[in-house]
């Protein structure tokens, strides 16, 4: 894991094998390849399978289309073929947010990637079986 330099808005937690993205401002094609590709980057350097919590409620704008969701869906369902089960919680209130995210779920279901949507941060942690405090937001963080 030493190996890897994570930006300032992922976190690793190791010990409870958990990535968390909490992305500000725009959701592009560029924001969204940016955190597949650190997490494929995890993936080919950990021995472990590790879960995800994706906090979209920074982002303010979103510029995606159904092409690319079904492709990077598709491509992340074809790179974690065959690996362990893990769970990717999306915390979503945006309406283009949310049904993006849908897509993502659908496109993933019979993979052992399992992808909920969720609009509190409570029932995410709960699902995840981890901390609420580590899915806090950045703002809670820094206090």
């Amino acid at each position: 894991m030493n190996e890897i330099q994570l930006p300032v808005d992922v976190e690793f937690h190791e010990d409870v094998g958990l990535l968390v993205y909490r992305p500000r401002g725009l959701m592009n094609e560029a924001s969204v390849n940016k955190v597949v590709k650190i997490i494929e980057d995890l993936e080919a350097n950990l021995e472990e399978p590790f879960h995800r919590f994706f906090d979209t409620l920074g982002h303010d704008d979103v510029e995606l289309n159904f092409r690319y969701v079904i492709q990077i869906s598709l491509h992340r369902r074809l790179v974690y073929a065959g690996r362990p089960s893990i769970k990717s919680a999306i915390l979503a209130t945006d309406s283009t947010i949310v049904h993006y995210a849908k897509l993502h779920a659908v496109l993933t279901q019979g993979s052992p990637i399992n992808v909920r949507i969720f609009t509190n941060r409570d029932q995410a942690a709960k699902w995840l079986g981890v901390p609420v405090e580590l899915l806090a937001s950045e703002a809670s963080h820094h206090q």
